[in-house]
């Protein structure tokens, strides 16, 4: 470049009609054309006389890939800004306003990151497009303008199509936003149900355009530790089957995570478990061992069969005997796993509890069946309709236990249907 042309570029002393040395076309070693030199200075007056005799210079790149309006922006001259936007459009000079650096950052993104919220809702309205672009760390626009809390630039870019949303490290416009505390108000209306779910993050949503399909969480998920965040994972999936994957990563670590808490917990666990489960376990096996001699009909006075019991060659005495002696042992042997076996590592933990339950259950049904045989053997030679109705009850006890006990799965599993149900996401600690 010319030594005068670089001079008058920096200083901008230039009058309108003198003679400008060297040819415009010139460039330092950085790439740099007089445009771009005069551009970081701020010298419009120069700028203008420039562009009234080549207006082609808007598109010159320098080494490090930015147009005259790129380094208007990171320079923080706005008024140059706009001035060169404004004839980018008149000559229809798109690509220079799109334009991205070697870094992958366009003239949008200069402008939020330095805090232009003006001169970036002028970009958006005078180049829809420049939303839709990513800088080499994967950042958006929208993502930028999240993280720098401008709601007005954030409203502009979801209401403008194909916008960008992504963000760095696989973050994205709504991680952003749930990790800044901001207000979501606008969202794909099936994301929104999912998000009104839970209750431990202040999101307001007002409805929207669908701009957050593939919008998931990730700092709130990673908590997970209730039946209602496996409930989210569920709901987002249907909401968008898409994003499969990525929940599922969330999911697995979500679980990692509350099973190493757990493991720092065990003692606490153990100590909650054994203590209500023996106890329950004991007391079936009291009234269990109690009914083996408290027989149904009692027992028999005559010389030759005395002391037997009196519906000894009944078939339903005999259940009664068998599921007595089933209940009681199940439930003794609950009892005394709970106080010898050792719980101390976690992995015991889980299969004890596992082994214990179905133990429990087993039990339990026994008990329920000593019960309502007992109640048949004696009521059915004298009121049969009557005993019809007494066991009618007992016997819907188990079935109606197991429904109570996992309504919220099982309610789950209806509103969410067969094919979006996934049983494997309720399996956390």
């Amino acid at each position: 470049m010319d030594e005068g042309l670089l001079q008058i570029a920096m200083s901008g002393e230039y009058s309108a009609g003198e003679h400008i040395p060297g040819v415009l076309h010139g460039t330092t070693q950085q790439g740099n054309t007089c445009l771009h030199i005069s551009s970081i200075h701020g010298r419009e007056q120069f700028c203008r006389e420039v562009l009234a005799r080549d207006q082609s210079l808007l598109a010159a790149i320098n080494s490090n890939g930015e147009t005259p309006l790129l380094t208007a922006v990171t320079s923080g001259h706005l008024s140059l800004a706009s001035y060169f936007l404004k004839i980018c459009r008149e000559q229809k000079l798109g690509a220079a306003v799109l334009r991205q650096d070697n870094n992958g950052f366009n003239a949008l993104h200069h402008a939020i990151r330095s805090g232009h919220e003006d001169l970036a809702l002028e970009l958006i309205l005078a180049e829809p497009s420049l939303s839709r672009a990513e800088n080499k760390y994967g950042e958006s626009p929208m993502f930028i303008a999240v993280m720098r809390g401008f709601t007005d630039v954030v409203k502009n870019l979801l209401n403008t199509p194909d916008s960008s949303h992504a963000g760095a490290c696989g973050y994205n416009a709504l991680h952003g936003a749930v990790k800044r505390g901001n207000t979501v108000k606008s969202c794909n209306p099936n994301v929104v149900a999912a998000l009104l779910v839970i209750k431990d993050i202040d999101l307001t949503v007002l409805g929207g355009n669908s701009r957050a399909a593939t919008w998931e969480l990730h700092e709130a998920l990673q908590y997970a530790k209730t039946i209602k965040w496996n409930e989210v994972y569920m709901i987002m999936l249907k909401a968008d089957p898409d994003d499969t994957t990525s929940l599922y990563n969330l999911h697995q670590r979500a679980n990692e995570r509350v099973t190493n808490e757990a493991k720092n917990d065990v003692r606490s666990l153990t100590q909650t478990y054994t203590s209500s489960t023996s106890l329950v376990a004991i007391l079936m096996a009291t009234i269990t061992f109690a009914a083996a001699f408290t027989l149904p009909g009692g027992y028999s006075n005559d010389v030759e069969s005395q002391g037997l019991p009196v519906m000894a060659r009944k078939l339903a005495f005999q259940v009664f005997l068998i599921s007595d002696i089933l209940a009681m042992c199940s439930s003794l042997a609950v009892a005394f796993v709970c106080v010898t076996a050792r719980w101390e590592d976690l992995g015991f933990l889980l299969y004890y509890k596992s082994f214990t339950r179905k133990l429990m259950w087993f039990a339990y049904i026994a008990t329920i069946t000593t019960f309502t045989t007992g109640l048949y053997t004696v009521l059915a030679p004298r009121a049969p309709r009557l005993v019809v109705a007494t066991c009618f009850l007992p016997v819907l006890l188990p079935i109606a236990t197991k429904i109570l006990g996992e309504w919220p799965v099982i309610k789950l599993r209806l509103r969410l249907g067969r094919r979006t149900f996934k049983s494997e996401l309720l399996d956390m600690v």
